[in-house]
């Protein structure tokens, strides 16, 4: 069997409390949850943030490239591995399992357990940073591997469905690992959804690397330079704890975001009227590494109020529309304020997430092109805020927002 020890940080944008049950050598020899203290039963990933884990083959979370079910398709930057159990977790020491926190939090020992009576292990995650908005911020959490000694990811996509898994793994929207670099970076980033799909590139997952990198390596706030499958993105560590990430310029030809939607306004897809399930939608298409399928108003030109969507009903059908042949991430947005928009996204191979910076970038983009936002504005998520600026002066968009540590420990498989 293969060994394999790699120090892992998990990163998040809320205050989550975590379990972890050992289950001994015939299964996963640790588990892990994200859920409440105090006795929280155990909750699938879609229980647990309203998602759709991988129906039918949806998924693919911010990512790209069809679900299990679907294969490889043009276009799309998948590497697809169906859902193989077996990822295995143990800490080292005594407590198997276990993921201790800093600051001296020590688990304590809960009697009793589902499992033949083993021991639990239960612990407050701790959160280092705070900034401004709700409690840590915006709720997408991540594990991440400090893989820069190894050009290849340590943790296979197989073993990352099973790390991301809410019941029987650690918890997470996602693997994400820091390569070695190429071409002058700082460092390369490749990241796993919690469906076992690989996309272009995260925009609160590299926020969340940023930091992780920032910390483990004891830097001055700086710009780094880190080379993903859409490209260099450049995070800025700024003193004030949150990270300013340069995401680039927005893509708006259709075969590049992609889609096969018709250009409306000067070979953009904007205002684009679009069919999903007898309803005209009004939507517009960007890229931003990944595909953002943007949606405003019904044709009708009826706003929204996001907050009454039924999102698990109609996010995957935007997701898998024949349209977006690469499938999409879809976000739904409502205007506050010429500054302020409130957006839900469903993401590709996720589903419901709390927040996703690249949606938030392509939710600016695309309101300005319709003429109902300004270029710099808030986008309100249901983890949080996050500011977004699309500059005029050179097209590029710039994206602040929090990053803070949850807990560390070790994974071994």
């Amino acid at each position: 069997m293969r060994s394999l020890i790699a120090e892992t940080v998990a990163f998040a944008f809320s205050h989550e409390a975590s379990r972890v049950q050992g289950l001994g050598p015939e299964g996963l020899c640790g588990h892990l949850q994200f859920g409440h203290l105090h006795g929280a039963p155990p909750q699938t990933n879609h229980e647990a943030q309203g998602r759709s884990r991988n129906p039918e083959g949806v998924g693919g979370g911010g990512g790209p490239g069809p679900g299990p079910a679907g294969g490889r398709r043009e276009g799309a930057a998948l590497r697809q591995v169906p859902g193989a159990r077996g990822a295995r977790l143990r800490a080292p020491g005594r407590h198997a399992g276990a993921v201790f926190p800093r600051r001296g939090r020590r688990p304590v020992r809960v009697p009793g357990s589902p499992r033949g009576g083993r021991p639990s292990i239960r612990f407050r995650p701790v959160a280092w940073l705070t900034g401004p908005g709700p409690a840590q911020g915006l709720g997408n959490d991540f594990i991440l591997v400090d893989n820069r000694d190894a050009a290849e990811p340590k943790i296979t996509m197989a073993e990352a469905t099973d790390l991301c898994d809410r019941n029987f793994g650690i918890g997470g929207d996602g693997v994400i690992f820091a390569l070695p670099p190429t071409e002058g970076n700082d460092y390369d980033m490749r990241m796993f959804n919690s469906d076992g799909s690989e996309p272009e590139m995260c925009g609160n997952g590299i926020r969340c690397l940023a930091r992780f990198i920032a910390d483990k390596d004891g830097a001055a706030p700086k710009t780094w330079k880190v080379g993903t499958l859409a490209g260099l993105i450049q995070p800025a560590v700024r003193e004030d704890g949150l990270v300013a990430v340069d995401m680039g310029e927005p893509i708006f030809e259709p075969a590049l975001v992609p889609t096969t939607l018709e250009p409306t306004v000067d070979g953009k897809v904007v205002k684009q009227s679009m069919e999903v399930n007898g309803e005209v939608w009004s939507v517009s298409a960007v890229g931003m590494g990944n595909p953002h399928c943007l949606v405003y108003s019904k044709a009708d030109g009826s706003t929204l109020s996001v907050n009454d969507l039924d999102l698990p009903a109609v996010g995957p059908l935007f997701e898998n529309h024949p349209v977006f042949p690469a499938r999409t991430n879809t976000e739904f947005v409502e205007v506050l304020a010429p500054d302020r928009v409130r957006m839900r996204v469903w993401e590709r191979g996720a589903g419901i997430t709390l927040a996703c910076g690249t949606g938030a970038c392509a939710t600016v983009v695309a309101g300005v092109l319709e003429g109902r936002i300004e270029r710099r504005c808030t986008v309100e998520l249901p983890g949080g805020p996050l500011e977004i600026e699309w500059r005029e002066s050179d097209n590029r968009i710039i994206m602040t927002g929090p990053a803070e540590l949850v807990f560390e420990g070790q994974v071994s498989s």
